[in-house]
């Protein structure tokens, strides 16, 4: 075919059409916010370490979320689409070019290709878990977006144009708050009806807890079966403030540790909508106060734990056994 106005070849429709990007930028969208609703309902069964969110500040949440929230996800949606869906619908029409086959195949394989790419990169720098159900969704998040897009197409050489962006975002809103909303209705429901169970920490006697701890920034604690404890650059409440300070101040040296079986000795064991937990007393002379490290992860997979601070906004510390 060539121009009325110049006799030279039309120029090919490109793959980069405002109307394309847009439509793979809310879909990304929509699928983000269905990901991150899905991950906050998984928690539903995970230790909170008895941090959480309560009264002013759980409804402060809940409204920058409302505010931020949309406008983050398109956000990040346009992101994705600049970085999967549209290089890939680039590569397909150049590989058209070369050699047969339908350009939607091309553009489903490119964006595969470049989700595995960014998926490495991510696993490097990120240290993403490179075999887990993220590393997954990441490398095959640019499907949608792309069936999306051929269907767009279809419909638009039906129609004659392309869709309008205005009504894109705006279903795109609708399918994005339906989802996320039977999301969390089917995680609620769980938790009713006992499908989902919520977490319960391990009961681990003194012989259990005997062992190696580490944590961060080179943590180190050996509980002995005699009761003698052995701290190296171990957390421990301040010698001097409330319990409600985030301070606190590392410890050297050796101590002595006992199991709380009743939580006696849990600084927030009285606080509103907290429960009795089991935990460690760790005594060390001329070294703060007594610290009480929670009991908690798995039976498996036993933590130590100490929130320092306000359980709505504190310094959460845990130690993992050798």
């Amino acid at each position: 075919m060539r121009s009325a106005n110049s006799g030279s070849p039309a120029r090919p429709r490109s793959a980069w059409t405002g109307a394309e990007v847009n439509l793979a930028a809310a879909v990304c969208a929509v699928q983000l916010a269905v990901a991150v609703t899905v991950r906050w309902v998984g928690t539903f069964d995970d230790d909170d370490h008895g941090a959480g969110l309560g009264g002013g500040l759980a409804a402060v949440g809940l409204l920058c979320v409302l505010v931020f929230g949309p406008p983050l996800l398109a956000a990040l949606g346009l992101l994705h689409a600049v970085t999967f869906t549209m290089p890939a619908a680039t590569l397909a029409r150049l590989a058209r070019r070369r050699a047969p086959g339908p350009e939607g195949a091309w553009h489903l394989s490119f964006v595969l290709v470049l989700g595995v790419f960014w998926t490495a990169l991510a696993v490097l720098l990120l240290g993403l878990e490179p075999v887990g159900p993220g590393a997954l969704l990441l490398a095959v998040s640019g499907v949608p977006p792309v069936l999306t897009a051929a269907r767009s197409r279809r419909r638009e050489r039906v129609a004659g144009h392309p869709p309008d962006g205005g009504r894109v975002w705006f279903r795109s809103a609708l399918v994005a708050l339906g989802a996320c909303v039977l999301v969390v209705a089917a995680g609620t429901v769980g938790l009713a009806t006992g499908l989902v169970r919520e977490y319960e920490p391990p009961k681990l006697g003194a012989d259990r807890l005997t062992g190696v701890w580490r944590g961060d920034h080179g943590a180190v604690l050996r509980l002995s079966a005699d009761g003698r404890a052995e701290l190296s650059s171990v957390p421990a409440q301040p010698e001097f403030g409330d319990v409600a300070t985030k301070e606190f101040t590392r410890c050297d040296g050796a101590g002595t540790w006992f199991l709380d079986t009743r939580g006696r000795y849990d600084p927030y064991a009285d606080g509103p909508g907290s429960e009795r937990r089991d935990g460690v007393v760790v005594r060390v002379a001329d070294c703060g106060h007594d610290t009480y490290w929670t009991i908690g992860g798995t039976g498996t997979h036993p933590e130590l734990f100490v929130l320092f601070g306000d359980p709505d906004a504190g310094d959460l510390r845990i130690l993992r056994r050798q």
